[in-house]
């Protein structure tokens, strides 16, 4: 089973953003820049599929500038088999990327591509269901885990009280999110065949974007908390102030 994960280098979760002057982007020195942590959960299902059918190749994708190829090589580390840089201007228009990786996917035609249910920096979810529709490929988003079955791939949706089954004929897309994918850790043997592993190198070929950022800002200040009381006698204006004043029941 041959597959593509497509992936997105975004700063660390755990880093303090600051918005850059002119307040349309975030200050990127000094921060750590990482593998969308969906994404990674979506390589891990690639390469358990790969694993578990014995064959097969997995090459991650990706469009952004040479500091991706970083992203990249992470990624052959803990076993991607080939990866792909696409060099081209990462905006916020999510169609304007699915064209891209869809521009690029049509060349390889592999039975399954697979995206994180969504990235860590702009939280759209729309790249991977839009490239699905750009390819005429049927597409099961937020699967947390999935079986291949000769041409058809059987998901596991978590739903409110229960699983949803959904089943797909391949070729297909699907969006993974946390569930029984753990991501795996590179191992010092992994590192170094990252080095030697193919990432090829190409211009992408970019729409333009419709969507701009017109303004980034900082979250209002939490208010101070306060205490209300203490033990039993204190429910009654706790009650009260979660009632009247944080609007919370």
């Amino acid at each position: 089973m041959n597959s593509i994960v497509c992936i997105k280098r975004v700063p660390d979760t755990e880093a303090r953003v600051r918005i850059a002057e002119g307040e349309t982007s975030i200050e990127s020195d000094g921060v750590k820049y990482i593998m969308s942590p969906y994404d990674e959960f979506a390589l891990e299902a690639a390469l358990r599929t790969k694993e578990e059918g014995g064959e097969g190749e997995v090459t991650v994708l990706t469009l952004g500038d040479d500091s991706s190829q970083e992203t990249l090589r992470a990624a052959l580390a803990v076993g991607a088999d080939a990866a792909i840089l696409l060099q081209g201007t990462v905006t916020v228009d999510g169609l304007a990327t699915a064209k891209a990786l869809a521009a690029e996917l049509k060349q390889h035609d592999p039975p399954l591509v697979l995206f994180g249910v969504k990235s860590g920096d702009v939280d759209q979810q729309q790249v991977g269901p839009m490239v699905a529709t750009l390819l005429g490929r049927p597409c099961a988003s937020s699967v947390a885990g999935f079986t291949v079955d000769g041409d058809t791939v059987v998901c596991r949706r978590e739903a409110e009280g229960g699983v949803e089954v959904v089943e797909l004929d391949l070729p297909a897309v699907l969006t993974i999110t946390k569930g029984e994918f753990e991501p795996r850790y590179a191992s010092l043997k992994g590192i170094m065949a990252a080095k030697r592993k193919p990432l090829d190198v190409k211009g992408a070929e970019l729409a333009d974007s419709k969507l701009t950022v017109e303004r980034l800002e900082y979250p209002p200040e939490r208010a101070q908390g306060r205490i209300v009381g203490e033990g039993p006698d204190a429910v009654p204006e706790l009650v009260r102030g979660l009632r009247e004043e944080a609007n919370a029941l």
